[in-house]
């Protein structure tokens, strides 16, 4: 190595190390932002399958929220599921709109929240009747609640009626039905509905 070359590597580990503190600070920074701005989220999710637990993940990433699951105390089967079965525990708890299936755990600590986001399957056109368990079983009041839906057709739009008829006290945000939302359209949806 020439004398030259010796002299210009303190000056480039120095660049370096610039560069390299630089990006952590922008990255400190957009990290504190976004936990500024939403730690006051969680996404409260049900899923029977694990399609609504996927979804729930993507939310809860792009809004750099906490994230909950919604666990019944007796899990679904197959043949629970089985929705052409008219005796199945989901045909059965669907066409009883009082029906509430119990939870694993009776509350949820909200009380650090203001948003909830409530994720479910589409089941029979609506959410099912664990949701109606969950919002009956926590205080919700004061905070804005942002329903997601996941559905092999169907849209969110009764489903949300259903849910504002019944809690027409809560503060409902619009709801989003996330099957084939792009990252961008979740984020969207996010913004706008937290404005």
């Amino acid at each position: 190595m020439t004398t030259n070359m010796l002299k210009s590597i303190p000056l480039l580990a120095a660049a370096v190390l610039v560069a390299l503190t630089s990006c952590a600070k922008n990255n400190n920074n957009r990290t504190k932002e976004m936990n500024q701005n939403n730690t006051n989220a969680i996404v409260c999710y049900f899923s029977a399958t694990g399609t609504t637990e996927k979804a729930a993940r993507r939310i809860a990433a792009a809004a750099g929220a906490d994230i909950h699951e919604i666990v019944p105390e007796k899990k679904y089967t197959s043949a629970d599921l089985n929705w052409r079965d008219s005796s199945s525990r989901s045909y059965v708890e669907m066409h009883n709109r009082s029906f509430r299936p119990a939870l694993a755990d009776s509350a949820t600590d909200l009380s650090g929240y203001s948003v909830i986001f409530i994720g479910y399957p589409n089941w029979w056109n609506s959410a099912p009747t664990i949701i109606n368990t969950f919002i009956e079983h926590n205080d919700l009041s004061g905070k804005t609640i942002m329903p997601f839906m996941t559905s092999g057709g169907s849209n969110i739009t009764n489903s949300e009626n259903e849910l504002h008829e019944a809690y027409p006290n809560l503060i409902w945000s619009k709801g989003i039905l996330i099957n084939n939302a792009s990252d961008a359209e979740i984020s969207a949806w996010i913004d706008k509905s937290l404005k």
